[in-house]
């Protein structure tokens, strides 16, 4: 992938940081590169570490829409990228818009999600609603792998040990029930154990979905299957796995984490796999292709 001459030549940008390392990562792989980096951490979300990376740094409410944008144009970003885990279920706590206190551009951004209700609030909606609101201000989202690409995993098996038939047949169920959850803009995880759904991922996220799991299957030996969206939007809500996700599987009872290649990003690889194979996780990278070929 290569970033557009656009943003090489103005050498600025601008990043938006929910939870998580992968924030930190982009940020830090946006200074090797040379770019200033200026940003803005979502309250509540974003680690304070990123202020000793980033050329500036900025906690904003997560419905502070117009301060963002002006904090962006003031500082000359006309391209900006978004990384990290935003908590959707502050969405639908009591009196959110009260306790948020949105601002002008907020309201404008959404009108037509809590004032005409016409449109839904899935994952999809919102980020596109948002992002087309900062384009039409001047301030274009990019894709935070086109500044990191090597973070997107490759096709094949990550551990030393690879699947077995029966745990492939349990793949290709769950690739296809995940691959529709996300058609939908449901969720991109499902759990499935001998081709039955234990559990599917909606608003809680991963983890919490990983653990019902376990709390559904005594027997453990489970498989994770996590897939990007089949209209996948590059610009935000990749699919992420990184250390945390696998020690999750084991402490659930876990034992398999099948992903897809070229469109899921796997944070601090080498300890990620490492993890993995002291647990005795199994990962494997796949692609649609292969669930396809493997299941005629």
């Amino acid at each position: 992938m290569s970033v557009s001459n656009s943003v090489t030549t103005s050498k600025k940008i601008g990043l938006v940081a929910g939870w998580g390392r992968f924030p930190i990562v982009v940020a830090k792989a946006l200074k090797q590169q040379g770019f200033q980096v200026y940003c803005i951490g979502v309250r509540g979300h974003a680690d304070p570490v990123l202020a000793e990376i980033c050329d500036d740094f900025r906690i904003s409410g997560l419905a502070k829409t117009g301060a963002q944008i002006r904090y962006f144009r003031s500082r000359g970003c006309n391209n900006a990228t978004m990384a990290g885990k935003i908590f959707k279920t502050i969405l639908f706590e009591k009196s959110a818009l009260i306790r948020h206190l949105p601002d002008l551009g907020f309201l404008r951004c959404f009108f037509s999600v809590y004032a005409t209700r016409k449109n839904d609030r899935r994952d999809d909606t919102l980020l596109t609603l948002i992002t087309d609101y900062f384009s039409q201000k001047g301030v274009n989202f990019l894709p935070a792998t086109e500044f990191a690409p090597q973070l997107l995993v490759s096709a094949g098996t990550l551990t030393k040990n690879s699947p077995s038939p029966n745990e492939i047949k349990d793949i290709q169920f769950g690739w296809e029930m995940a691959k529709e959850m996300g058609r939908f803009d449901i969720g991109q995880s499902v759990v499935v154990k001998d081709r039955v759904v234990m559990a599917v991922e909606a608003i809680e996220g991963t983890d919490e979905c990983i653990k019902r799991a376990g709390q559904l299957c005594a027997g453990g030996r489970f498989t994770v299957v996590k897939v990007a969206k089949p209209n996948q939007d590059m610009r935000f809500d990749v699919p992420t796995i990184g250390v945390g996700t696998i020690e999750t599987i084991h402490h659930a009872g876990g034992k398999i984490l099948a992903i897809e290649a070229e469109k899921t990003i796997v944070l601090d690889q080498e300890q990620t796999v490492s993890t993995a194979n002291r647990l005795g996780i199994k990962i494997v990278a796949m692609k649609d292709s292969e669930i396809a070929h493997a299941a005629a």
